[in-house]
């Protein structure tokens, strides 16, 4: 049998952005369905129809909850109660407070600490509550485990118990920092942008970082048919130098991409031109019109701030085919891939001419 993928990222339509994204994949004679986020929970019934109509199964071998935000979280709900799952993973912060309670001087015992952390990640709560009624494993997807075909780039064990200490979801630590002036006054002047003419190759990312939920993205690479898939959840600038740094050992020569995930629905806190340039290639010295990879932005229609135009650019700028779940649902396969009905090819998003100010 032919090798080959389908790769489904569903709208996830609010006025907010999420995720929700459905692998089906055959290597060999063995075929696996791979399900990562599931968006908000009006999303899961959408995401179990996909599979269960597209994919042809109730089974779905691999789930992976790359952080504990709800507009990634709250959609597994459906998948773990209807379908039949073979492991969930996640990460469950309460499971290593005895490493964790070295950042927290103030807290003594490990069994408060663990009820903070179960109060603090309530969505990580709901989903391991229906996992162990249904009796689904619970794995850790920390970094250089192997999800079937996929391997955890980030985030490594030591990274996320920093990124858990600093979370507003726990105790005072010795890492919590006040928002500086810049980040408060980011965040006000959010909806007030103003946006320059720019020519080709020039790029602008926000100084902001992303949040430490975010930085605990699950970031995953895989090589089906021949392509590299690379699914970056929220992950910030952190998250992606570690992913870059831990590729040569998963198998990923680096750059070069097929199928590029954009981080956070296109924000301009996750990626860098140094990033960007590591992971996916140099900027090319002029608009191309044969692109050599696909990037995939999961941005509703009604959310106002994804994705950005400077990400947009960012992914032209380096001979990518932009497309955005902002027009529906999204599909990209390998050639060997079977046929589907209805679907069609998705709407490029254009190169803009111009882009967000800092």
């Amino acid at each position: 049998m032919t090798d080959f993928f389908e790769l489904d990222f569903l709208d996830v339509e609010t006025q907010k952005s999420g995720d929700a994204i459905a692998v089906r994949y055959q290597i060999g004679n063995q075929w696996l369905v791979h399900v990562v986020d599931g968006g908000y929970q009006d999303t899961g019934p959408r995401v179990e129809e996909l599979i269960r109509m597209h994919y042809g199964t109730d089974l779905v071998n691999n789930v992976v909850l790359t952080h504990p935000d709800g507009d990634h979280a709250g959609g597994l709900r459906t998948i773990l109660e209807k379908m039949r799952v073979d492991t969930l993973w996640m990460h469950r912060p309460w499971e290593h407070v005895t490493d964790l309670l070295g950042f927290f001087p103030g807290v003594a015992s490990a069994s408060y600490l663990r009820r903070v952390l179960r109060e603090g990640f309530p969505n990580l709560v709901a989903l391991e509550e229906i996992a162990l009624r249904r009796g689904i494993p619970i794995l850790s997807p920390f970094q250089g485990a192997k999800i079937g075909a996929f391997t955890v780039l980030a985030p490594s064990y030591s990274r996320y118990l920093h990124l858990v200490a600093r979370s507003d979801c726990t105790p005072a630590s010795t890492l919590k920092t006040s928002p500086t002036l810049t980040q408060l006054l980011g965040k006000a002047l959010a909806h007030v942008r103003a946006f320059v003419q720019a020519s080709w190759g020039a790029e602008s990312f926000s100084p902001e970082g992303v949040s430490p939920a975010n930085e605990m993205s699950v970031v995953q690479f895989a090589r089906i048919a021949g392509e590299k898939i690379l699914l970056t959840a929220d992950a910030g600038r952190e998250a992606l130098t570690e992913a870059i740094a831990f590729a040569p050992y998963a198998g990923l020569d680096l750059p070069g991409i097929s199928r590029f995930q954009v981080p956070h629905h296109g924000s301009r806190r996750n990626v860098s031109t140094a990033l960007l340039d590591q992971l996916l290639g140099v900027r090319l010295p002029s608009q191309v019109f044969i692109p050599t990879f696909t990037a995939v932005i999961s941005a509703a229609k009604a959310d106002p701030d994804h994705p950005r135009r400077a990400v947009v650019r960012a992914m032209w700028h380096r001979g990518a085919k932009v497309v955005s779940t902002e027009f529906g649902n999204l599909r990209t396969s390998s050639s060997a891939a079977p046929l589907r009905a209805g679907y069609s090819a998705a709407t490029i998003l254009p190169y803009p001419a111009d882009q967000e100010g800092e």
